[in-house]
């Protein structure tokens, strides 16, 4: 696939990771970001492997990006796809996936760029967060329970203290007239 060449003029200036496919998945092209996330054995190998034999993402069958684009004809976003790295074991990564179609100087779609910014990190995080949250919700649940609990019982308390004031201020009264 011969690439135009305003799109490798273009593909110089994007810092997140990214490879080109043809219409058939095989990667023909890819940037050092793309190429460094990846074990060193696979990266060698890239461009004779089809994308989804690198990575492996969650849409791949069914909701596969490059398609999505391809069949709209236009740009595609996906936020935080889960998804590995073939050759890891089980170690999942979180991407925020762009995919646009790329077209020859003839007006033909050739392939599509897929662009893959690594959101793991703010993903955890962002579960972490979620998490204290949540905990910090149940926690007050437990505070407002024991606050009614013992206001509940600080009135009985007070209701009791008033009759036995009564009482005794009735006595009182009886006694000294």
């Amino acid at each position: 696939m011969n690439l135009p060449s305003s799109l490798s003029h273009f593909a110089q200036i994007i810092i997140d990771s990214y490879f080109i496919i043809d219409l058939e998945h095989n990667i023909v092209d890819f940037n050092r970001a793309f190429h460094s996330m990846l074990p060193r054995p696979l990266a060698r190998r890239l461009k004779t492997k089809k994308c989804y034999e690198v990575l492996q993402l969650d849409i791949c069958k069914e909701g596969c990006i490059a398609r999505q684009c391809w069949e709209s004809q236009r740009p595609v976003r996906l936020d935080e796809i889960g998804g590995c790295i073939v050759t890891e074991d089980d170690h999942r990564l979180r991407f925020i996936l762009s995919a646009v179609p790329i077209y020859d100087d003839s007006g033909e779609m050739v392939g599509a760029m897929e662009m893959q910014r690594n959101v793991t990190d703010e993903a955890l995080v962002q579960t972490k967060y979620q998490r204290q949250m949540d905990e910090s919700a149940k926690q007050q649940v437990c505070l407002d329970e024991q606050l009614a609990f013992r206001t509940k019982r600080l009135l009985e308390v007070s209701r009791r203290l008033y009759s036995v004031q009564k009482e005794l201020l009735k006595s009182k009264t009886d006694l000294f007239g």
